[in-house]
């Protein structure tokens, strides 16, 4: 019996996916078929999509809302397209672009056309937004840097006792580990402070 699945993601933990399960539940998808993932679409090494492909299976259409929750990487993209459609010979619905649904079998030659080139020219949109995400996310960094703005945790402040206990190291009266525990840093904290 062939199956309806979604599929969901959103970029990080703290983003909501509710538009999206909003949509499968409105095509009438029940929710244990819905597999959501809550990571980068950089690549498709995400536990909720390897397993729904190991569902998949002939006839069996995937739902997804619109074509950058499928991934980013425009290369990509088209090879799971590829997979999926040919290999597993399974349908795919784009909600957002009624044109890239492969259920539609009354397709000429024409109408498949245009569907491929209308995937090629949103796999190539999704992968160019997350380059620019990845500058703007840069310039924004050097910008900060440039006002001053410090990121990762402010340097540790050498304790008082911290020459008497590299000398003692310095020595070899004590190991690194042991003038790392009377410090109450870590070994790596106090071979970089005492190679300073």
């Amino acid at each position: 019996m062939t199956q309806t699945y979604g599929y969901v993601r959103v970029s990080a933990r703290d983003q909501n996916e509710g538009r999206q399960l909003v949509a499968m539940r409105e095509f009438g998808i029940p929710d244990g078929n819905v597999f959501t993932d809550k990571q980068s679409g950089k690549d498709f090494d995400r536990p909720a999509y390897k397993r729904l492909m190991k569902k998949l299976k002939p006839g069996d259409v995937l739902v997804i809302k619109s074509i950058d929750r499928l991934g980013r990487c425009y290369g990509d993209i088209l090879e799971q397209w590829r997979i999926i459609t040919k290999e597993r010979q399974a349908a795919i619905v784009v909600l957002d672009i009624p044109l890239l649904d492969t259920r539609q079998k009354e397709r000429d030659l024409t109408g498949t056309f245009i569907a491929d080139l209308v995937l090629q020219i949103l796999s190539y949109v999704a992968q160019t937004e997350r380059e620019f995400i990845r500058q703007r996310q840069a310039e924004g960094i050097a910008a900060a840097q440039a006002k001053g703005v410090r990121f990762g945790r402010p340097p540790l402040e050498r304790p008082v006792m911290f020459d008497e206990v590299r000398k003692a190291w310095e020595q070899q009266k004590i190991s690194a580990t042991a003038a790392a525990k009377q410090l109450g840093v870590s070994r790596m904290t106090f071979t970089a402070w005492a190679n300073e």
